[in-house]
């Protein structure tokens, strides 16, 4: 496992949880097409790890990085 990946992986976690608490706030037109495509980046992130850190694979971890990226 590569702990430096997985630290980005879960400060971009936190980042987004704390986007979406604050959506979840906002009443403004647009904050639920954002709460949308921020619950869908975290279920995407949740799909990759779904076997837990121990058992990323290399593909797995090219799917993380792409995560990021978005």
């Amino acid at each position: 496992m590569n702990d430096a990946l997985k630290d980005r992986v879960e400060a971009r976690k936190h980042e987004l949880l704390a986007k979406l608490n604050d959506l979840k706030a906002d009443s403004k037109t647009g904050a639920g097409e954002a709460r949308t495509k921020v619950k869908h980046q975290l279920d995407e992130l949740e799909l990759h790890l779904k076997e837990g850190w121990d058992k990323v694979s290399d593909a797995t971890r090219a799917k993380l990085n792409q995560w990021l990226k978005n």
